[in-house]
Parts: C-alpha cells; structure tokens; sequence
C-alpha cells in the first residue's frame, strides 16, 4: 500500500492516523534516506500516543523514550551498523509499547520477522511517498483498517 505526502504537515498527519490504530506491542521499521521524513512521521505516532515532550531524532542517543497513552520508544540505529551489538532493544517489543526502529536493517536481527516496514521515498522538497509492507498477520490487519479509514 501506497500514499503520497505533499507536506510535512501531511506526513505528521499520516503517521497520526496510523498510531491511532497500532495494536500494543508494535514494531514499526522505517526505511529511506536521510531527511525522507521518518521522523517527521513518527512525531504523528508520538501525537497519535499522546507523549509527553518533543519528538526529534535519537540519532545522537540511539534510543528516546517517551511515555503517553502506550510508551513510544524511538530508535534510530544508523551508528549501529558498524557494531551491531546486543542493546536489549527486544526487552521493548512485548511492553505493549510502539517501537519505531529507524535504519532498521542495521538490527533486525535483535528485533525479530513481525513488524510494519514503512518506506519513506523522497520526491521534492515537500513530497514523500510512504509504503507500507506488512510482515505478520497485525500489520496486515493495521493495513486494513488504513484501506477503510
């Protein structure tokens, strides 16, 4: 499944929508190159959950943590791909959080085969297209109900 953002309002907007809808427990692995708009989108979730505090990148932490409705945990695990050591990152996975993991191919080994992989594609200054792949019966079911809302 497919959509296009023609702003970063939209695209805060889109990711709103879908956190809305996020079961407990779920891993959200975000994927596109740098100013794509992953965290952009996850300052929606973050809305969406309601958090306490300003999302903004983890780059310089690798991990935030910021507690709402469900407690997002935002990872960003660019620095990770040189050493992709053991950061009990799994510990979050069952919490009945929202994991947002950006540059995930640098840990999925630590995080598992269930997730929504979301892919951020640049086209201008103000457009994104985001694509939504699931992997695991509820991210199927999340893509669903995005169909019908």
């Amino acid at each position: 499944m497919k959509y296009i953002t023609r702003s970063m309002n939209e695209t805060i907007d889109f990711g709103y929508k879908i956190g809305k809808i996020l079961p407990a427990s779920s891993v959200l692995a975000l994927r596109g190159d740098l100013a794509a708009g992953k965290t952009t989108f996850t300052k929606g979730i973050g809305k969406a959950l309601n958090v306490k505090g300003v999302v903004n990148s983890p780059t310089f932490n690798i991990l935030k943590i910021y507690e709402g409705d469900k407690t997002l945990y935002h990872i960003d695990a660019y620095r990770l791909m040189d050493n992709p050591y053991d950061l009990g990152f799994e510990e979050y996975i069952d919490d009945g959080g929202v994991m947002v993991v950006e540059w995930f191919d640098y840990i999925i080994e630590m995080i598992g085969n269930e997730y929504l992989e979301i892919v951020f594609t640049y086209i201008d200054e103000n457009t994104r297209e985001i694509e939504l792949i699931a992997h695991g019966d509820k991210y199927e079911d999340v893509i669903k109900e995005l169909e019908i809302c």
